[in-house]
């Protein structure tokens, strides 16, 4: 099959990450249009992909007023610009991945999802998790019955101290007015990985969680509103020079430094914690999303989970216990354990190699897992082999939204007050 033609929405981090993973599997697809409003990083991208001058867009809106350029549309915009590019892409006969979330609200999701069924178009849904060789390996061992019934199921995200200071208290999704809910913006694929490896919908859902730290009254004496103004700046865990400048030290050039400047050097990230928002205090930003909660679970036939978003530990990859009428397994970015209560033994599986769950290292090979099945299914013109169909994504979504709808009443919700 010819390689599928794609066009690139939004080239940021996550849209530039895609586009690498396509300029090293070419017989796979070609970048062939870029849509970008910031020059500095359309350009670089549409250079290295070799993308005409007339394929090459500062509004989405100009692309989609063309005739088709492209088999499929990668929609990597930020969160509250998913749902317009989405619909009009595809009425114009895109097929179309969406980032996660795929919208703000459920009737956003809903819309997608007419709009890709009404023009006859595949939907995918950016849940890289699922797509994770580590994830295939879990799911295997529980539906093989090794550890008989799921009973319960312990899943916990460390987002990591550096991280949730970079994306959610001094980065783009800070605020819920401008972005989305935490629960949404970050871990809508936690859940969606949950229901996944259960099997199961979730009938019910309760949810704890607040901004605890991130804030004003939690500044230490004599804090200033920029790092590099700050006394006790070298005291200080969040200090933004000793964040970035480690990843300078390493010689990183991408996430996260990437999103501070185009083009990362010690004196362009300097410039940008000087006058840009990741070199503000901490303590000092317009943030407002949650930087802890848990939500727990009920699924059709009884089984209960656990889910745990937290700031404050190191980076690392996601932890899971699941506990089964048979045996138990514990997973984490090295190993899958499982243990046989029969026998009293357990196998370790080795997944060190192929997962760690961190964004920039591609989810674990999260990131290439997922377009490496929705762009064959793009040439296939096959529904069947997108795992994160807009339908399935949907179902997650609007657990998603019942989960922090029980956070912010306070309260036990059903699903059935939510059914799709």
């Amino acid at each position: 099959m010819a390689p599928v033609r794609v066009m690139i929405v939004g080239a940021g981090s996550r849209g530039g990450s895609y586009a690498e993973w396509i300029r090293r599997h070419p017989h796979v697809a070609e970048v062939v249009a870029v849509a970008e409003p910031r020059a500095e990083y359309r350009e670089p991208l549409a250079d290295a992909h070799g993308v005409p001058e007339a394929a090459r867009f500062a509004d989405w809106r100009e692309a989609a007023a063309r005739p088709r350029l492209a088999d499929a549309a990668l929609v990597c915009t930020l969160d509250d610009a998913h749902l317009e590019p989405a619909l009009a892409l595809a009425d114009r006969g895109y097929h179309l991945l969406v980032e996660k979330p795929l919208a703000q609200t459920r009737a956003e999701c809903e819309a997608i999802v007419a709009a890709a069924r009404r023009n006859d178009v595949l939907l995918g849904v950016c849940h890289v998790l699922r797509y994770a060789p580590y994830t295939r390996v879990l799911k295997d061992v529980v539906d093989s019955g090794r550890i008989g019934a799921i009973v319960s199921v312990d899943h916990v995200e460390p987002v990591g101290f550096w991280h949730q200071a970079h994306s959610y208290v001094r980065g783009n999704w800070r605020r819920t007015d401008r972005a989305a809910p935490m629960l949404l913006a970050k871990s809508c694929h936690d859940l969606d990985w949950l229901r996944h490896i259960v099997g199961r919908d979730a009938v019910s859902v309760s949810s704890f969680g607040s901004l605890k730290h991130f804030r004003r009254d939690q500044a230490p004496a004599g804090a200033a509103e920029r790092c590099l103004d700050c006394a006790i700046e070298p005291g200080c865990a969040y200090s933004a020079p000793r964040i970035y400048g480690r990843f300078v030290a390493e010689g990183r050039t991408g996430w996260p430094l990437n999103v501070l400047t185009p083009e990362p050097t010690a004196g362009s990230v300097t410039e940008a914690l000087r006058v840009g928002p990741y070199g503000r205090c901490v303590y000092s930003c317009d943030n407002d999303v949650v930087d802890h909660q848990v939500v727990a679970l009920e699924f059709a036939g009884g089984a209960t989970a656990t889910f745990t978003m937290s700031a404050f530990n190191r980076a690392r990859p996601r932890q899971t216990s699941v506990f089964g009428t048979l045996g138990e397994v514990y997973c984490d970015g090295d190993r899958i354990s499982v243990y046989d209560f029969l026998s009293d033994t357990t196998e370790e599986i080795d997944v060190a190699t192929v997962n760690d769950g961190l964004i920039d290292s591609g989810h674990g090979g999260g990131d290439g897992g997922l377009l490496g099945s929705f762009l064959p299914a793009v040439a296939a013109g096959d529904p069947s082999m997108v795992a994160t169909s807009g339908e399935d994504a949907l179902r997650s979504h609007v657990l998603v939204f019942a989960a922090e709808q029980a956070r912010v009443e306070g309260r036990v919700v059903a699903l059935a007050e939510h059914a799709v």
